[in-house]
């Protein structure tokens, strides 16, 4: 490994809040769906848009939504950096090549370093590369961190690996409705992580 991902090293490359000390990594996919994903061009030009169901429908009709998934992220990133001010990051926050250290165990590494780890599944983000990912993570991670762990996705959202985190790891699921109650959800599950911390049953990360 080229160089070693620690608490320090994410910390330093991220800004000042409340609690800098406090790091939550944030996983979800950076794309929203794209029928391309799944159909070739052919049979695309047989797609009509109006016949799709809503949400894919709102997506094709706008050309920016692909990167609506991500957009959702930084949202949710922003919110919890400000209230309750934890250092809340995505990968790509740390800014460490893809050829240095490849993306799996950049996550890994993350999930490891991270006070708490929260894997977002919106209904249109395209989500078979996080579940892949998160499958690495939790065989890596899930008996030494699994208390520090969330899945939050969207009501409308079926996963193997929700399920099999579930039964498997015995993680924490929690689902959505709007984009508030994602907020909120990941709010409490920081706090109650950081109560735990200081007052519980996990260990202090300094």
């Amino acid at each position: 490994m080229a160089r070693e991902i620690t608490r320090d090293l994410v910390a330093d490359r991220l800004g000042t809040v409340g609690y800098d000390r406090f790091l939550l990594y944030l996983m979800g996919p950076y794309k929203s769906f794209n029928l391309n994903y799944v159909l070739t061009d052919e049979e695309l030009q047989d797609v009509s848009v109006e016949d799709l169901p809503g949400p894919f429908e709102k997506l094709f009709q706008n050309e920016d939504a692909i990167d609506e998934a991500k957009a959702l992220l930084r949202r949710v990133q922003g919110s919890l950096r400000a209230d309750p001010g934890v250092n809340a990051f995505l990968a790509v926050d740390v800014d460490i090549e893809t050829d240095e250290i490849d993306a799996v165990t950049q996550s890994i590494e993350y999930t490891r370093c991270a006070n708490a780890t929260v894997f977002v599944l919106p209904f249109l983000g395209h989500n078979f590369g996080v579940g892949e990912e998160a499958g690495s993570i939790l065989e890596n991670v899930a008996k030494a961190k699994g208390d520090r762990i969330v899945f939050v996705h969207e009501t409308n959202v079926t996963s193997e690996m929700i399920r099999s985190a579930r039964s498997r790891w015995d993680l924490r699921i929690e689902t959505y409705e709007t984009e508030a109650e994602l907020i909120d959800t990941v709010r409490r599950f920081v706090v109650t992580t950081m109560n735990r911390e200081r007052f519980g049953d996990l260990e202090y990360l300094d």
